[in-house]
């Protein structure tokens, strides 16, 4: 039987020999650099049947690549198997890049510049060298791609920010329009979609798990054009697009089809564009990018980093204790899926990772303001959780044994938040390594939400202490301890993050992050331990001003599987106190069955 992702890279190469390419850069993203892009821009997957978020593909005559990190090292192996590619390993010491390792093996390089952004292109020419050349080959994979899906469309809201947190658009385009003439700009030109979504309050449903809408928006002085229409969008739920729309026009928000991007940029009939637009190279694709410097002119372009991204980050008081609320009742779900999951097991009922992850989001989706998961629930019995973002198969079930550790990875969209936790849960009877993995870990997890440390610290700089105990036993896990969260929007955002690669950005009051530091044995078991925690003031002395972390996630840390030992007596002490802080605060919501079972959870150690 032909293997169809080896005719598919065959089919490309035929296309690279009739036009002169060397290589072909496909990029795992879509034209606004999402992390988690839509059906029609999953090519990656279509190209070769790697199925992870994150990673790009370089073919050329004799070589199929692919470059990804170690969240997906286990899952590449098995998938690239079809396809006889190779992998190629990012984010570890000694890493060479698809720019440094085409350099010197291509002259001729196409990208499809929609869903490459300026500075991955940039870094690419810069490679290559005056002797080399990319080509912008905008969906150069159409031809090849029969049934390929169009660009999705949804319905759109806008947030009712009185009710459930956060400031007007008004006041947001306010404040961007400051910054804009500080700065000395006319335009800003932003395609990052959860920027646009903040910015404008709006909500949609064009990306799974992501509440966005495909888009691009330009800000100016005296207008806004917000390049969201597509065919069918009005014949989807017109009643409440439309009054969405009159909603953003009353405040000056004018909305123009997606595909006028390209007209929508000029300010007159004549096609002259005027003054100069900001753009963030690290978002907007590079063939907009090219097209606004040939139309236009090379000079009008500034390139700099948007200060949306931080904005955004920095979660209001309101929004905080809208947060507060949220998290009671996403812990309350928790529980009652935990209770649920140790019954079943301990009445002998068979439960799957399937049937696990489905109880879990019915749970969820009872609590009010739901509005579905923030990411594809990772529910990982055993072997399965080595892999950091392992994903669940209904038909090929993995059923849960009552021994050994379960691993679930879940959150939830609501309309006051969002959500991320993973628990690592004895099912059974452990192994002394378990209990190793699972204490060492949760050691690290500690150690961090007890951190104190001086204003303008960055997250890389106390990565170590989450990685500590698990460094001290000589062991590891490759992917970051943290990232930020966004508020009913994406579950992973920027401009902090926790992890040893440096990132300067200062960790700030307000900022919400993830702590899950991990340990992964193939073939064995994996254990994550994760927490959102939310960046505050912890005082101030002669030295500076301090900061410090709430853990604002509710659910209990099950204390059966803990080599009691290893923890010292602080660590014992959080542990106890975060336990009980779940029980008071999540007991007076759950039934009188689930808490009796949820006190003896959170008895002391």
């Amino acid at each position: 039987m032909e293997n169809i992702y080896s005719h598919r890279v065959e089919s490309l190469r035929k296309l690279m020999f009739r036009n002169g390419w060397d290589a072909v850069v496909i990029g795992g993203s879509d034209p606004h650099s999402s992390e988690y892009p839509a059906p029609r821009w999953r090519q990656v997957e279509w190209l070769i049947g790697f199925t992870a978020e994150a990673g790009d593909v370089v073919i050329t005559q004799d070589h199929i690549g692919l470059w990804t990190d170690s969240r997906y090292f286990i899952q590449a192996e098995q998938q690239l198997k079809a396809t006889g590619g190779e992998l190629h390993k990012t984010r570890v010491p000694g890493a060479v890049g698809i720019p440094q390792w085409l350099s010197d093996r291509a002259k001729v390089v196409a990208v499809d510049g929609l869903c490459q952004n300026v500075s991955a292109v940039q870094e690419l020419n810069d490679a290559l060298g005056e002797e080399g050349m990319v080509v912008d080959a905008p969906d150069l994979l159409d031809e090849l791609w029969d049934g390929r899906p169009p660009c999705p469309v949804t319905p759109i809201t806008t947030l009712d920010v009185e009710a459930f947190g956060g400031v007007s658009r008004s006041c947001k385009l306010e404040w961007l329009r400051g910054w804009m003439s500080e700065h000395g700009y006319d335009k800003f030109l932003l395609s990052s979609l959860d920027e646009i979504a903040w910015l404008l309050n709006v909500r949609g449903s064009d990306i799974d798990y992501n509440p966005l809408v495909i888009s691009y928006l330009l800000v100016t002085q005296d207008y806004v054009r917000w390049f969201v229409e597509k065919p069918g969008l009005m014949d989807l739920d017109e009643e409440e697009t439309s009054a969405s729309f009159v909603e953003l026009r009353s405040d000056g928000v004018e909305t123009m089809a997606y595909d006028e991007i390209y007209a929508g940029l000029s300010d007159q009939k004549d096609g002259t564009f005027g003054g100069t637009v900001f753009i963030d190279p690290s978002t907007l694709n590079s063939h907009l990018y090219g097209f606004i410097k040939d139309s236009f002119g090379p000079d009008c372009v500034v390139c700099g980093t948007s200060p949306v991204i931080l904005q955004k980050a920095i979660k209001t008081q309101s929004e905080i204790e809208h947060l507060r609320q949220t998290f009671v009742d996403d812990g309350v779900a928790m529980e009652r899926f935990l209770h649920w999951l140790e019954s079943e097991i301990a009445g002998g009922r068979d439960v799957s990772e399937w049937k696990a992850s489905e109880k879990l989001t019915s749970f969820r989706s009872e609590v009010p303001g739901y509005r579905g998961n923030s990411f594809e629930n990772i529910s990982a019995y055993g072997p399965s959780a080595a892999l950091p973002h392992y994903v669940i198969s209904e038909d090929d079930p993995v059923y849960i044994m009552p021994r050994g550790l379960y691993l679930v990875d879940s959150g939830g969209q609501y309309l006051t938040g969002t959500t991320d936790i993973t628990r690592t849960v004895p099912v059974g009877e452990c192994t002394f390594l378990e209990k190793e993995d699972y204490t060492l870990v949760l050691k690290g997890m500690i150690d961090l939400s007890m951190a104190v440390f001086p204003r303008g610290t960055a997250g890389c700089q106390i990565d170590a202490l989450a990685r500590m105990p698990l460094w001290k036993a000589k062991r590891n896990f490759g992917h970051g301890t943290g990232h930020g969260v966004g508020y009913y929007l994406c579950v992973h955002e920027g401009p902090q993050s926790i992890r040893y690669q440096y990132n300067p950005q200062p960790l700030m009051p307000g900022m919400l992050t993830s702590n899950e530091p991990a340990i992964y044995r193939e073939g064995l078991h994996g254990v994550r331990h994760e927490n959102l925690v939310l960046c505050r003031e912890a005082g101030s002395s002669e030295f500076g001003d301090w900061l410090e972390f709430e853990t604002m996630t509710l659910c209990h840390i099950d204390t059966s599987a803990i080599l009691a030992d290893l923890l010292d007596d602080e660590e014992k002490a959080w542990l106890n106190a975060y336990n009980e802080r779940v029980y008071r605060l999540l007991s007076p919501h759950l039934s009188d069955e689930v808490a009796g079972w949820l006190r003896g959870k959170t008895k002391a150690i």
